[in-house]
């Protein structure tokens, strides 16, 4: 009986030119996250999906994990196209190993045996149908680590470019410049998780602070919309020192850089930890607000945090976007973007005028996938 990692070995392609070279002995240096594999003949990277067969690289191809259009706003992307539809899509494996991840049945399926997800077969051109069927306007590669899967996500992102959408990575930030440059053309909107500020938590999740911190800049200063997110875990990374230093350092890149904070919630192997509350936080908005960002946003415990879900001018003050978790209540940008009392510019990217939104109710898709799973072939 095949296994997983026997399918997924056949729905591979030799990895981009770019995001590799060859080494001695018939190993391979592999450049599509901050690990850096130097990758022995016959084995696989830290991802457990880019793997060196007769001294070339080899990357996913042709298959996703699942498929799911959401609110913008659910990954969360709060200044960039409120209301949109988000198409996301991910493939299997992750560069770290996340004791919490929600997403572990994708992130870990060839590191943990009871993490198992059908893949679907799938093409950038069908995937893009099926976006544009269902009414979305941004097409995201997320679920497992984008970085890792880079050449598929390139590839569905230019079908998507031809149809006009617009396209977007939902990830830990693990980068390196090669990685970086290579995605650059055919991204617009980044999300990065921010889990800590402290490199000896992030060992404990499979990495290193290093490469987070100067994928942030990078990203930034290549001009694509950026927007950070710290999921809030109490007694891991929830300590007023952390958070200050992680809030300076975002502030230190650019004031204007959305932090969304959001609320833990046990999950996978992370259990005996306790919820996040409101006041927690509401404690993390105030030090960001300190550290000197302007648009710091309180998540996942809608109608709880005040008014810490809405986007405010940065001058005057006044409710620009007003939201209850993923359903906007009111618009008031200028089709500028601008705040229409003072008119100081709201950094983003806006539409000429709000476009409605599905997010006051769970989205039904306009009819079934039409992507089968690859073990039913």
């Amino acid at each position: 009986m095949l296994t997983l990692r026997n399918i997924l070995d056949d729905r591979v392609r030799e990895a981009d030119s770019r995001l590799y070279e060859k080494l001695d002995r018939g190993r391979v240096r592999c450049y599509s996250c901050g690990h850096c594999c130097p990758i022995p003949e016959g084995q696989a990277g830290v991802c457990k999906v880019r793997y060196n067969r007769g001294g070339t690289l080899y990357a996913p191809w042709g298959y996703v994990a699942g498929t799911q259009c959401d609110p913008i706003e659910k990954k969360p992307f709060f200044h960039a196209y409120p209301g949109a539809l988000a198409y996301s899509f991910g493939m299997l494996g992750c560069d770290l190993h996340c004791g919490y991840c929600q997403n572990w049945v994708t992130s870990q399926a060839l590191r943990d045996p009871s993490a198992i997800s059908l893949p679907l077969e799938a093409s950038p051109e069908a995937l893009v149908r099926d976006a544009l069927r269902q009414g979305a306007k941004v097409l995201v590669s997320t679920y497992n680590e984008p970085l890792i899967t880079s050449e598929w996500a390139v590839a569905v992102f230019k079908e998507a470019k031809s149809a006009g959408l617009l396209t977007a990575f939902v990830s830990n930030g693990n980068g390196t410049p090669q990685v970086l440059e290579y995605i650059r053309p055919w991204l617009d909107l980044y999300k990065v998780d921010l889990k800590s500020f402290d490199d000896g938590h992030y060992h404990e999740l499979g990495g290193r602070i290093g490469p987070i911190l100067d994928s942030i800049r990078r990203i930034h200063e290549m001009g694509l919309w950026l927007e950070i997110v710290t999921l809030l875990i109490p007694g891991f990374n929830d300590s007023d020192d952390e958070l200050r230093r992680l809030t300076e350092f975002l502030a230190g890149v650019s004031p204007d850089i959305p932090w969304h904070i959001t609320a833990f919630h046990s999950d996978y192997k992370m259990t005996d930890t306790r919820n996040t509350s409101p006041d927690d936080l509401l404690r993390a908005v105030d030090i960001g607000r300190q550290a000197g960002l302007r648009y710091t946003y309180a998540g996942n415990l809608p109608g709880m945090v005040g008014h810490w879900e809405d986007t405010r001018c940065a001058n005057c003050e006044e409710i620009l976007v007003k939201r209850r978790s993923y359903l906007i209540e009111d618009y008031r940008l200028t089709p500028e973007g601008s705040c229409p009392s003072c008119f100081t510019p709201l950094p983003g990217r806006w539409s000429r005028k709000f476009e409605g939104q599905i997010a006051s109710h769970p989205f039904l898709p306009r009819g079934s996938s039409r992507l089968v799973t690859i073990f039913n072939r």
